[in-house]
């Protein structure tokens, strides 16, 4: 809550930004239902286990908190949705892509590697034998 730091300097910026933080919610919501469809359909048919969701989104904890005001509980249970929602579906993106195009991307100046890649053990970027070990 670094914006405690300096209430009173920012108080009208914080204000001014507040329609641009929520208005992404009514488009959250949608892609949180279309992803939730598309696991539901799409991944038996691959044979993919589910993502749990529950494991990726919560939001009644930080409500829970009494030095919390009314306004910053309301703010913390909107963060804790939406940042567990775009988790769950870069989770699902990423199983996704392991399942279609499981090639890592090539190696950039400047390109953060995507640890998920890894983990989920890709083929190596234009190692052809490690591409037919792992999929032919």
């Amino acid at each position: 809550m670094e914006y405690k730091k300096s209430v009173k300097k920012r108080f009208w910026f914080n204000v001014l930004s507040m329609p641009f933080i929520w208005l992404p919610f009514p488009f959250v919501l949608m892609l949180d239902l279309v992803f939730a469809l598309y696991i539901t359909v799409c991944f038996p048919l691959y044979g993919i286990e589910k993502v749990k969701r529950s494991e990726y989104i919560i939001i009644f904890d930080r409500n829970k908190l009494a030095y919390l005001s009314g306004l910053e509980k309301i703010g913390c249970m909107y963060c804790g949705y939406v940042n567990g929602v775009l988790r769950y579906m870069k989770e699902v993106a990423g199983r996704t892509e392991k399942y279609w195009c499981g090639v890592m991307h090539e190696d950039k100046a400047g390109f953060i590697k995507q640890q998920d890649q890894a983990i989920q053990k890709f083929a190596k970027f234009g190692d052809e034998k490690d591409f037919n070990k792992k999929y032919n």
